[in-house]
């Protein structure tokens, strides 16, 4: 049977995830300080404009307005044609954490009830679907197309979409790919997409060992035309993008977003750690697709549930995959802070081409 699916991811230089990665630089800079500090904070950015609000609990004082304009600046917002710049003015309403939660994660409880997924599958060396990744990656080829200079005309923002033909649960095409990219108007929209297949599209499928789509199933800017992206065109507000930042919509979400909570929050955390033991999973040739669920209640510390789903694809028996599974990591709230070492200033580049599928982060680890 053949089916089709599609995944999108956006640039670093979206709106959204200026937001998400904002949160996450004070988030890294109140761990580097303190790494017991607690943070909740949320971005929003506008026509020049920067607000910064949430709670934070920190042994030192942060400089949150220097950090929001470091992160803007290193996205290339430095031109005053984009009405949005590293010198919009910010405003900072960041508080104490409150009373009521404290109380709950002193005693080393989860900060927030919840449920959370893990996810892997081997239809890529990353173990995730293959359409968020190319995805991914195209996103990321544009912005570097742009940050060294390749295509000097793009401009920060940006988005990408992929629908890939699937045959009896196996990906075998790429069926249209679409890109969004702000660019200068002196550059025809006919050289942007033949550049950009050129050095955006084309190395990303051929590294993933598919063929590049027709021309006419390859779309530049639907509109036809986009010369200013970012925070002037379309607000950004942290955490919107939780489907881009997980697995494409080709795995379940619980619901809550990452960026901005440090990981006493299992809305992070234990999505970090469910991620894992998929991985870990599908890695060790368990099975071929693998999803953990679990759940929590604010304030105490063992997860409520925790499930395996193989989707039929286990090698093993069952009890023999969950022994495996369960004994990769303790799904306390303290067994996965310790576990995968997550009180570090880390955060900030998870913020941006999606939280899994890239190496260097703990909860991306295989065992040996």
């Amino acid at each position: 049977m053949i089916t089709s699916f599609t995944s999108e991811s956006v640039a670093a230089g979206h709106p959204d995830k200026i937001c998400d990665q904002v949160s996450d630089a004070i988030l890294d800079a109140a761990l580097a300080a303190d790494p017991d500090a607690h943070v909740a904070v949320e971005t929003l950015v506008t026509t020049d404009r920067v607000v910064l609000a949430g709670e934070v609990r920190c042994r030192k004082k942060l400089d949150y307005e220097k950090i929001a304009r470091g992160v803007i600046k290193s996205l290339g917002y430095t031109n005053g044609i984009y009405h949005f710049s590293h010198t919009s003015p910010v405003s900072v309403y960041i508080h104490e954490q409150s009373q009521d939660i404290a109380v709950g994660v002193d005693n080393e409880g989860a900060g927030d009830q919840g449920m959370m997924f893990g996810y892997a599958t081997n239809e890529t060396p990353e173990l995730m679907p293959l359409p968020i990744i190319l995805a991914h990656r195209l996103v990321e080829n544009m912005d570097e197309a742009r940050e060294k200079k390749t295509l000097p005309y793009l401009r920060p923002d940006g988005k990408s979409e992929v629908k890939v033909s699937y045959r009896d649960g196996k990906p075998v095409r790429v069926e249209h790919v679409v890109l969004a990219v702000p660019h200068d108007p002196k550059v025809s929209p006919d050289r942007v997409k033949k550049d950009l297949i050129r050095w955006v599209v084309r190395p990303v499928l051929r590294h993933y060992h598919m063929a590049v789509p027709e021309d006419r199933f390859i779309t530049l800017n639907g509109t036809g035309r986009w010369d200013i992206g970012g925070p002037s065109s379309d607000t950004g507000v942290t955490g919107r993008k939780i489907i881009v930042d997980t697995y494409g919509a080709f795995a379940r979400h619980g619901g809550g977003a990452f960026s901005g909570k440090d990981p006493t929050k299992v809305d992070r955390s234990a999505a970090y750690a469910a991620r894992y033991i998929a991985k870990n999973v599908v890695a060790k040739g368990l099975a071929q697709r693998c999803e953990v669920r679990v759940a929590y209640v604010i304030g105490q510390r063992e997860p409520i549930m925790k499930t395996l789903e193989l989707f039929g694809t286990g090698k093993k028996p069952q009890k023999e995959i969950e022994a495996y599974a369960w004994g990769l990591l303790d799904l306390s709230v303290k067994g996965i802070i310790q576990g995968l070492n997550l009180k570090r200033p880390i955060y900030r580049e998870s913020a941006r081409y999606g939280h899994f599928g890239r190496n260097g982060f703990p909860w991306e680890a295989v065992v040996q």
